[in-house]
């Protein structure tokens, strides 16, 4: 018996998705002998290390930031602009959805995975040649969001095909590959840039991140034809669908929030008088707990239920926003901020195929994706922009709406997913 349904979770198909409710179920409860096996873990581990050196590498990009608001290496340059860096790469990255969907359909996962790779490591290359805030927007902006979105949405639905029992922890493990580059790389980043240079802190980012991409996108395997999945790159049937509008809603609430610390911690750091390479540790923090609490969670998310485990992880991150980031003055509790929230704050990445699949199925896991990270591409576009935007312009708490906009967000994000809990089980816990 699955962790959900000890829970008390009941599973139901809207009609708006599959017009046969008995494919679906079908596609969710066969059990293949070549799943939860050696294999499964091998693809679990293959993915860890591609998040690891996409989003984990994106994650560094607060270090650069940060670099890069206190000297003039683009003279000119504002803090929107920079923010707009942030942005294009996370919106570049779900916004070609529909084409991932198009070219795995067509080519399959591995070709797939080969153009992220190339593209990932042109970008680097192309952002340690930039001479201007436009050449940064080109490269770390627009080409890496490309990349990024190639390797990391030809992957995301990969892991929970190969598993049926422990779906969430399994996704929780390789998604805790971008909290640990973050980890990794936060730090390696701060140190290449003051020791080496900026230009080949992004050189020998390429040189890594290609070497292990392009090996690990060489063994990957997907399931697409033994389970059936339907490759919609667009289906307007979900918009009919509550469920689907509550998920979309923490969806957008969770990536606004999760941007917003990922690339404003170091900054804000400095800002109440730490130094660079401090800010950068409770940016590494804030990443290394990821690493332990995105397999944390799934592993819970298992047992308690899937959508309910959501709804708590968004709930503690308000929480710490509003219990300990609003007054956190010193380096050590900014330190206890970045680990606890750390534990929860990338949930977002790690739950959304695992409760999609809950929600709706496997088989049409490919189609909902695909709708859903179109949805998310505004609101990660301009994320970084309002986070700053909203800074006071002087005084010495100039983060406080910021603060408390990120606290509201996650509270908002468990409520919309805890109201899908409620409609299924019929029960308000």
């Amino acid at each position: 018996m699955s962790g959900h349904q000890r829970s008390g979770e009941k599973v139901v198909r809207p009609a708006v998705v599959s017009s046969s409710p008995s494919d679906s179920h079908t596609a969710t409860s066969e059990v293949d002998p070549c799943q939860d096996g050696k294999y499964s873990w091998f693809c679990v581990a293959c993915v860890f290390l591609i998040n690891m050196h996409t989003f984990g590498i994106n994650g560094s990009y607060g270090v650069f930031l940060s670099y890069y608001l206190t000297s003039s290496y683009f003279p000119g340059a504002t803090y929107i602009e920079y923010a707009l860096v942030s942005g294009l790469s996370i919106s570049q990255a779900l916004l070609i959805s529909p084409l991932v969907t198009y070219t795995t359909r067509l080519y399959g996962t591995r070709t797939t995975l080969f153009i992220g790779t190339f593209l990932e490591a042109l970008a680097l290359i192309g952002a340690s040649f930039s001479k201007t805030i436009w050449h940064l927007f080109l490269s770390q902006g627009l080409c890496s969001g490309l990349g990024m979105g190639f390797l990391f949405l030809g992957t995301i639905g990969v892991v929970p095909q190969w598993f049926t029992k422990r779906r969430s922890l399994a996704a929780g493990l390789a998604s805790a590959g971008a909290g640990t580059g973050g980890f990794v790389y936060n730090l390696g980043v701060n140190a290449m840039i003051h020791n080496i240079s900026l230009p080949w802190a992004y050189r020998i980012l390429a040189i890594i991140a290609f070497t292990i991409n392009i090996t690990c996108s060489f063994f990957i395997k997907d399931r697409h034809r033994q389970i059936g999945t339907v490759q919609k790159t667009f289906d307007y049937r979900l918009f009919k669908s509550l469920d689907f509008w509550a998920l979309s809603i923490w969806a957008i609430f969770s990536i606004i929030g999760y941007v917003t610390l990922s690339f404003s911690l170091p900054s804000y750091a400095t800002s109440i008088g730490l130094s660079k390479q401090q800010g950068a540790l409770v940016g590494a923090l804030l990443n290394v707990a990821q690493a332990f609490g995105r397999p944390g969670v799934g592993f819970l998310s298992d047992h308690v239920g899937r959508v309910r485990m959501t709804a708590i992880a968004s709930a503690a991150c308000g929480l710490t926003c509003f219990v300990i980031w609003i007054f956190a003055r010193s380096y050590g509790v900014l330190i206890l901020f970045a680990l606890l929230t750390g534990l929860f704050v990338g949930n977002n990445w790690a739950a959304t195929a695992p409760v999609s699949a809950e929600i709706f199925g496997m088989k049409y896991l490919p189609s909902i994706l695909s709708t859903l990270w179109l949805i998310l591409t505004p609101p990660g576009t301009f994320a970084e922009l309002i986070a700053l935007g909203l800074r006071e312009t002087h005084g010495d708490r100039i983060y406080l709406p910021t603060q408390i906009f990120t606290g509201a967000l996650y509270f908002g994000a468990a409520l919309s997913v805890w109201l899908i809990y409620a409609r299924k089980t019929r029960k308000l816990w």
